[in-house]
């Protein structure tokens, strides 16, 4: 490809609305342009990138015995009211009606539609077990996208499904998924970490994460790991154990419950300075909006509530804290008068009320008891907190808590996720009534895995992992381009023709290759291949006198002068090396 021929234009300043690296680089480097709020423009340059992505997952998904089919984009509401999601799955399921004033949908993801395609075509055990997947584009129209191609509303995934007779043979495929996903990475250039996950939406028993590890902006969330053990868990499904710690507020004077004034101690700091005591005797008790109904979570006060688990533990699908207005609205149906700092669980009949495991150990607390600037201490769970719903996991995990697997120290880092796999069981099947009739002639449900790759996210997690400061260092597995061929003086019939023979010999050994020859600055050119990010660089200039170019490899930032044979040889034999 010739670059004055290359549909794209760079830019001098990164774009205003971009808040990570791969964002400011795609848009910059002429890779997407936006057309609208988490929706963009994949042009030729990214193109490649995702079309080199898609095929070295179907040449991995093929080579483990996967099948691949085309899905609808559009779904019917039919479906989705067999599954029970239509209601349930939230505002960022875009629905519309047709022409007929038939409700449909944009397809999210495709549990329903391939669980319908399964009913139609698998009837017996014999034809099992089967592992279907497709590349489609999705849309969710998420409340605040933002990242660039990490969080946008429209994107592209590879989503799989797997089928089979029982739980034995759905772990056998969901290992079979795993090993094949660490490949697909491992060739994208990028290394992951499988990690314990929610299911979320998805649904199902047991999920993973493949998360890649980065330091940037753009990890989204924090994942801990042990280095004693495999032990490794996203911050939504984190468990950990706790150091011993003072819990038993009698040591500090409350061996009786009572009341006692405590002004102007909105948070637990400034009620810790007031009382003297560690933040680990106060009960602390937070306000959430679950589903648009109120729930009171409790925790100890030197821990923080991980909204997932919360969540979860409700059994609802979605959540957040709640505003003070809405706080406000709580009290006075309550009959109190308390603003934040102050609530307490006591009186709070009819709300859900969710409590920590934390909460369990301790004793003559401390605790808000809805009423401005007082608060209970020598408080107590089953005399003065007697109507808790359920005990439940609901705490964020923190660095050098202690593994539960192994007892070493947690530790932390920043990930962005690029797939991830479910162990569905008949979350869909049965309630579809999607059957097939086992060894003994009897209907039984499928037992269903799930398995998805954000194929969008995936170039853009690339991005985050490989960039300097003047670009983006693509992995040659992924890169859009291997080599651009740059001759600094398009006007010089010697470098122009030897440009075009290095050009030519690396094209028809099978590399991809951009020959720059615009009639522009060498600064120019130099800026621009640095910022596209091709892998090699070949720059033909005065030295082709002597018989010399330079070779340059973008990841190292190394140049070596040589002759074009010995340059042209080189691309071949490290691209080769790689593909």
């Amino acid at each position: 490809m010739k670059m004055s021929k290359l549909f794209v234009q760079t830019l001098r300043e990164f774009p205003a609305d971009a808040e990570v690296v791969s964002h400011k680089f795609l848009v910059r480097a002429g890779y997407i342009r936006k057309l609208t709020s988490g929706v963009y423009n994949y042009l030729p340059l990214m193109w490649r990138v995702l079309r080199k992505i898609e095929n070295i997952i179907r040449e991995e998904l093929n080579a483990s015995g996967a099948q691949e089919l085309l899905l609808p984009v559009v779904q019917p509401r039919e479906l989705w009211d067999e599954s029970g999601r239509w209601e349930a799955y939230g505002r960022e399921l875009a629905r519309f009606r047709d022409r007929h004033d038939r409700e449909m949908c944009l397809s999210p993801t495709a549990e329903e539609v391939i669980t319908a395609v399964a009913r139609d075509g698998l009837k017996s055990y014999k034809q099992m077990p089967v592992n279907l997947y497709q590349f489609q584009e999705k849309f969710r129209d998420e409340v605040r996208p933002r990242f660039g191609l990490l969080r946008g509303r429209e994107f592209i995934m590879k989503d799989g499904y797997s089928f089979d007779v029982d739980q034995e043979g759905l772990e056998k495929e969901y290992q079979n998924m795993a090993d094949a996903y660490t490949r697909i990475f491992k060739r994208c250039g990028l290394e992951t970490k499988m990690v314990q996950s929610d299911s979320g939406a998805i649904g199902g028993s047991v999920s993973h994460e493949f998360m890649v590890i980065t330091t940037t902006d753009a990890g989204e969330n924090d994942v801990f790991y042990c280095d004693g053990c495999d032990y490794s868990a996203n911050s939504n499904h984190a468990v950990s154990k706790l150091p011993p710690a003072e819990v038993d507020g009698s040591k500090f004077g409350f061996n009786e419950t009572k009341v006692v004034d405590t002004p102007q101690t909105h948070s637990i700091e400034e009620l810790c300075n007031f009382l003297n005591i560690p933040a680990t005797i106060i009960l602390k008790c937070l306000v959430y909006i679950v589903d648009k109904k109120p729930v009171l979570a409790l925790i100890r006060a030197d821990k923080e509530v991980e909204e997932t688990k919360l969540m979860n533990a409700v059994g609802g699908m979605d959540i957040r804290i709640a505003s003070a207005p809405e706080i406000e609205e709580l009290m006075v149906e309550k009959g109190f008068n308390a603003a934040k700092g102050f609530i307490g669980p006591k009186g709070m009949d009819g709300v859900t009320i969710i409590a920590d495991e934390t909460v369990k150990d301790m004793k003559n607390f401390v605790v808000g008891i809805n009423q401005e600037d007082k608060h209970m201490v020598g408080a107590n769970l089953d005399v003065d907190i007697p109507h808790i719903e359920k005990f439940e996991d609901i705490r964020l995990a923190q660095a050098g808590e202690i593994c539960p697997q192994c007892g070493q120290p947690l530790k932390v880092t920043r990930g962005i996720e690029v797939g991830n796999i479910f162990q569905l069981g008949t979350k869909y099947s049965k309630p579809m009534n999607a059957m097939f009739l086992d060894k003994n002639g009897k209907a039984q449900p499928y037992v269903m895995g799930c398995y998805g790759i954000g194929v969008t996210r995936t170039a853009a997690a690339a991005v985050e992992r490989w960039h300097d400061e003047h670009g983006i260092l693509w992995p040659i597995q992924i890169a859009p381009y291997h080599v651009c061929v740059v001759p600094l003086n398009d006007k010089d019939e010697q470098q122009m023709s030897v440009a075009k023979e290095i050009y030519a010999k690396l094209m028809n050994a099978g590399i991809e290759a951009v020959l720059d020859d615009r009639p522009e600055r060498a600064g120019v050119k130099f800026k621009d291949a640095d910022l596209i990010g091709f892998p090699f660089r070949i720059t033909v200039g005065k030295t082709i006198s002597e018989g010399q170019v330079e070779l340059k490899t973008r990841q190292t930032d190394s140049t070596e002068s040589m002759t074009p044979e010995q340059a042209v040889e080189k691309v071949i034999t490290k691209v080769k090396e790689v593909l």
